[in-house]
């Protein structure tokens, strides 16, 4: 089968086909414009890593326990791209893939993804209950606290941040300047 190049609207289409809550659809969206931000900074293609970001849990919701491997399965039979596959397939490195991060690609989004939920819920808890006004010193503070967002594996944001060979505040910095710059669907 021909593969493609999905566009915004065919990843928009197929991702909303596949979440209905609200809080993975936030998710999916707060990756999304924090890859836009980082494809920006790098000089690379924003649209392509906005679309992956988008789409990297489109399995999640309602395959669990299938995580990747349905998001690789659906998207093969939208006939997608290998790369945008391969890429989407990363971000579960050493969780439920054996698919490593090679390209600045891959690695942002494996570095970012776990870091935007615990942005996110260091954002609501703050007054504002936005990112907006977030410091990265407010997401050091409960970076400490281990029982807070306790799902967002601070390990592999770690790792991810390793790998872009960048320091912990800098991936902070990027990150919540990503999702300051994202948009709802």
């Amino acid at each position: 089968m021909e593969t493609h190049i999905p566009t915004y609207e065919e990843a928009k289409e197929l991702f909303l086909k596949y979440n209905k809550t609200e809080s993975l659809i936030n998710h999916g969206k707060a990756v999304e414009g924090v890859m836009r931000y980082l494809a920006k900074k790098h000089g690379e293609d924003e649209e392509k890593w906005g679309i992956i970001g988008l789409v990297h849990d489109l399995d999640y919701e309602q395959f669990p326990e299938q995580h990747c491997t349905m998001t690789k399965q659906i998207l093969e039979e939208a006939g997608w791209d290998e790369e945008y596959i391969r890429a989407i397939l990363s971000h579960g490195w050493g969780m439920c893939t054996d698919v490593e991060p090679k390209s600045l690609l891959e690695k942002s989004l494996f570095a970012i993804d776990e870091l935007t939920g615990l942005i996110t819920a260091c954002a609501l808890v703050r007054p504002s209950k936005s990112v907006m006004d977030m410091e990265v010193s407010s997401v050091k503070k409960k970076w400490k606290q281990k029982a807070f967002a306790a799902g967002a594996n601070r390990e592999v944001i770690l790792k991810g941040a390793e790998m872009l060979c960048i320091t912990l505040e800098e991936l902070i910095q990027d990150t919540i300047n990503g999702m300051k710059t994202g948009e709802s669907l």
